[in-house]
């Protein structure tokens, strides 16, 4: 076996996904498992992680702990269900997030404000917080990744006040905890996705919409690389930063956006070659 390949394996190794029930939450289990990881999912969406577990087809492989991931205690049993089960917590991929109410700052109500700080910050710090404890304690270190957003974190978004913020957020405390936790052999990075063809990412694609093919090939033309991203994508990012391929990378934010955002007002599609 080559040394990259005895890197890209998590055979015995197990990894906490929260968003476990969403397209790129069952995306990244998938890459684990196929690298033969463990999985435990975690999601406020019961019916959603059960119908994720069946279509992963991976029977003691895969378990799934429903609940709210803002609450400290869910998290806790979380990865306490993850030691139990697993014998071991080594990676985790703090996923779960919202896009919130779009509206300009002067117009955001302050309890829609309140929610994308619940979802997309306080979870994130929970799940990191439960995470990282558990791994001290072991003294096995681990890698821990965290999603934060392209567009959020790097351009600007009308009405985004909520969503950009937590983002922006997202970065400042995977940074903060990589040097807090690099003496226990914890490594913590995080994903900024560009636009993924998901309902969060595609308004189009969801319930009730019918322009999702539309707006796909629209925003897939804006993109530098002319493709919109797949959750593939992602996962395939994800699962690098947790192995020890990437030993060496600590506290970054990988963009994962084909380009996005190296467009600006002077080379943007509708600049005119200014």
């Amino acid at each position: 076996m080559k040394a990259n390949d005895m890197a890209d394996t998590f055979d015995g190794k197990t990894v906490l996904i929260t968003g476990g029930a969403g397209a790129i939450g069952s995306a990244t289990a998938r890459t684990f498992l196929k690298r033969g990881a463990n999985v435990l999912l975690v999601d406020l969406d019961a019916k959603g992680l059960e119908q994720v577990a069946e279509g992963l087809a991976a029977p003691g492989k895969v378990k799934t702990k429903a609940g709210d991931v803002s609450d400290a205690e869910v998290m806790k049993g979380a990865v306490a269900s993850a030691v139990e089960t697993f014998g071991a917590l080594d990676m985790a991929f703090n996923n779960a997030g919202i896009s919130g109410e779009v509206a300009p700052v002067h117009e955001l109500p302050l309890e829609e404000w309140d929610r994308m700080v619940r979802v997309n910050l306080r979870s994130m710090f929970v799940s990191l917080q439960a995470v990282a404890a558990e791994m001290v304690k072991s003294g096995r270190g681990g890698a821990i990744v965290n999603m934060g957003s392209s567009m959020a974190g790097w351009d600007v978004l009308a009405g985004g006040a909520g969503y950009v913020s937590t983002k922006h957020a997202v970065v400042g405390l995977t940074k903060s905890a990589a040097f807090d936790l690099a003496p226990h052999g914890i490594r913590v990075n995080a994903v900024c996705p560009g636009v993924i063809e998901t309902t969060l990412g595609v308004p189009g694609l969801r319930e009730g919409h019918t322009d999702g093919q539309s707006q796909v090939e629209k925003f897939a033309s804006r993109i530098p690389s002319k493709r919109i991203g797949q959750v593939e994508d992602v996962a395939e990012v994800v699962a690098f930063l947790a192995s020890d391929a990437a030993r060496h990378v600590n506290g970054a934010a990988w963009l994962i956006d084909g380009g996005q955002t190296l467009q600006s007002f002077a080379n943007g599609p509708d600049s005119g070659g200014y």
